[in-house]
């Protein structure tokens, strides 16, 4: 395989071979040539004509390599080597270096195991014509050996260039794997963080429209969180854009609560079991932002509880559980089903945006993006997430991660 266009380390442009770099071994004829216009070669036309031959077939043979026609190049390829042994066999002398060319021509169109047999060969039938030639040992390596090792040379020489194609190809596909990876990872983030942060904005800001006038003092105060709730949300998008972003558990798990009771909803902590390590605690505070912000937009909940233990997390509200559209066939008989990655890199927008306005089932009544990217955060480091309707009513989200 050839490249259209390579470049090295250093960065520099960088064409792979062509045949025109190929071409130019024909000037291996020259001493034929010279025996033939010296008049060694007898007849003379014969030798000319052959030549001409020669030159054509070896051309034929590259340029159809090169444009991707094997069948006929291995044909130009055989009718090279057969005009060449016939020919150094009758005049002998300078048509003996032409057995180098037709090996430079097998290295051309031939390869893998093809390539070694055929240089075998013809190594094998170039010492038995200088041998008839009466040619001595050392004449018989050196034509021997320079056929041989003209074929592998360039043959090694193109399979080399085909290596740095694939490389160079790979490299742009693992650049771009790269940056859908990025893309996703942010539209991950940034969908968890302002899911969640423009949820408890909403929530606070009717708080503080409701208590303006009644309580001026207490609305104050819910202005103030609401404040420092932007701030908090404007630092988290900072950090996701560079990356650097992680949820804390037990930080999560403080404004969980706050913005349940903002929300009217009274929340339940229990925490038992080993504390998770960091990687765990990370995961498990992107689940409780996720399951509480279904539960304050979605729910209509009045309790919520959150239930950890060791790296097993459980969400569950007593919220309604029949959602306004109609139901999968596994939400309406109450069971819990687990949330799977997505299989493809696009984000379902509008499938999300009627979860957000329209389901009131729970904690995550219409399957957005949210609980998909928390599956797809969870299933890198081998956990697993569920969702449902619990059979007493209410809405229940649990995160599974393996113990270390």
């Amino acid at each position: 395989m050839l490249s259209d266009h390579v470049r090295p380390p250093d960065g520099r442009p960088y064409d792979p071979l062509d045949a025109k770099g190929i071409l130019v071994f024909v000037l291996l004829g020259v001493a034929a040539a010279w025996d033939a216009a010296t008049g060694v070669d007898r007849p003379a036309w014969l030798a000319w004509l052959g030549l001409a031959g020669v030159a054509a077939l070896y051309a034929a043979a590259v340029l159809l390599a090169f444009r991707r026609v094997p069948a006929l190049a291995t044909a130009a390829l055989i009718a090279l080597a057969a005009v060449v042994t016939a020919l150094a066999a009758h005049f002998g002398g300078g048509w003996l270096y032409l057995f180098p060319l037709v090996g430079i021509a097998c290295g051309v169109v031939l390869y893998g195991r093809r390539v070694r047999i055929a240089l075998l060969a013809l190594t094998g039938v170039t010492a038995l014509v200088v041998w008839r030639g009466g040619g001595q040992l050392e004449s018989i390596m050196t034509f021997s050996w320079g056929t041989f090792s003209a074929g592998i040379v360039v043959a090694f020489i193109l399979h080399l260039h085909a290596l740095i194609a694939e490389l160079h190809d790979t490299r742009q596909q693992l650049a771009e794997a790269a940056v859908t990876r990025e893309r996703l990872r942010f539209a991950r983030d940034l969908h968890d963080l302002l899911g969640h942060t423009l949820s408890v904005i909403v929530v606070k800001a009717e708080a503080v429209r409701r208590l303006a006038l009644r309580d001026p003092e207490q609305a104050r105060r819910q202005a103030g969180d609401i404040e420092t709730v932007g701030r908090q949300a404007l630092a988290e998008v900072r950090e996701a854009v560079t990356g650097y972003r992680e949820a804390s558990l037990t930080g999560e798990l403080g404004r969980a609560v706050d913005a349940l009771r903002a929300a009217g909803v009274e929340p339940v902590v229990r925490r038992t079991g080993p504390e998770p390590d960091g990687r765990a605690q990370t995961l498990l505070g992107w689940v409780v932002r996720e399951g509480v912000t279904n539960i304050i937009r979605h729910s209509g909940a009045t309790r919520a509880e959150i239930e950890l233990t060791g790296t097993s997390l459980t969400i569950r509200d007593n919220g309604p559980t029949s959602p306004p559209a109609p139901p999968p066939a596994d939400t309406a008989s109450g069971t819990t089903t687990a949330v799977t990655p997505a299989d493809t890199t696009t984000s379902d927008t509008a499938e999300d945006a009627a979860a957000a306005e329209g389901a009131a089932g729970g904690a995550s009544g219409g399957g957005g993006s949210g609980l998909r990217g928390l599956a797809e955060r969870l299933a890198q480091a081998g956990g697993q997430v569920e969702a449902g309707p619990l059979p007493e009513g209410g809405w229940q989200l649990r995160a599974f991660l393996p113990q270390d």
